[in-house]
């Protein structure tokens, strides 16, 4: 598969950073492990070196979540952190210097994941060129739906960006075609219906949101919301291009710091060694 995508025009190739990403784990014979951590929790610096930790870890893929104080897809424990970051004095700006510190240290592709309202706030096209500018790979946006992105999708070809749409178990044919269609990077396929959290199941509609995905033409759709351990890993690239990890180390970090998202990190990535049941039974 090509690593570049192309935008809506078809006027000029976009390199997709995020899609390379996906693509080197896939060349060296495995799925992509897809990490998150909020901006700025427990403090900035803190945050910037638990992400470097997580890209010298396994993780492909760093997602940096802007804290925002009317989350709605946002568990407990993602809430109370991010809770903590605004009330430590975190401004939308600040993202922009977490991911210029973990660009400058680490080739994993780095996405911010954001409630549209403080991208608007700033300005749609500004907070493109400053997310450009830091070396972000684009966006992940939970409540930006397509049809309401016109501005986004401008922005994100102006300036390279990669956007990553939601797909969701109740994502009509219809809905999942357009969402897959506009996306560049990757499809995010949330598992279940509800908000974040680390769970001791992978949720059952999880494979067949992912073959929804493909079937509409995606050539990555990556799974997140509820995986927490090495097995659940495993579970998921049985059919995944990428796995999507959050709330476990979120909870990591916050109990143990840095040394224990590194650990988290390494241990969710021997999930890619683990037997699958076919083998076992073999």
């Amino acid at each position: 598969m090509s690593e570049t995508n192309f935008s809506n025009d078809a006027s000029e190739a976009i390199v997709s950073k995020s899609a390379a990403a996906v693509e080197r784990a896939r060349k060296a014979g495995r799925k992509a492990l897809i990490a998150y951590l909020p901006a700025s929790f427990p403090d900035k610096q803190t945050s910037i070196d638990a992400a470097i930790a997580l890209a010298r870890n396994g993780a492909d893929i760093i997602e940096i979540g802007i804290p925002y104080s009317d989350p709605v897809m946002d568990g407990s424990v993602i809430q109370a952190a991010t809770t903590q970051a605004l009330e430590n004095g975190f401004h939308v700006a600040d993202v922009f210097d977490v991911v210029a510190a973990i660009t400058a240290e680490t080739d994993a592709a780095v996405l911010v994941m954001t409630y549209w309202n403080p991208v608007m706030r700033m300005g749609v096209d500004e907070f493109s060129r400053r997310l450009a500018e830091a070396g972000g790979a684009g966006l992940i946006t939970p409540d930006l739906v397509p049809d309401e992105a016109a501005e986004w999708m401008s922005a994100s070809d102006k300036y390279g960006l990669d956007r990553v749409f939601l797909v969701a178990p109740s994502s009509t044919p219809e809905r999942v075609a357009m969402t897959v269609k506009a996306t560049r990077g990757f499809v995010y396929a949330v598992s279940i219906m509800g908000v974040t959290g680390a769970r001791t199941e992978v949720s059952s509609a999880a494979e067949a949101v992912v073959a929804a995905a493909h079937a509409a033409g995606a050539e990555r759709a990556c799974v997140g919301l509820g995986v927490s351990k090495a097995s659940h890993v495993r579970e998921i690239a049985a059919y995944a291009d990428g796995v999507i990890v959050g709330t476990a180390l979120v909870a990591a970090l916050r109990d143990g710091g840095v040394p224990a998202v590194a650990a988290l990190a390494k241990e969710l990535s021997t999930g890619f060694d683990l037997p699958t049941a076919e083998t076992v039974s073999a």
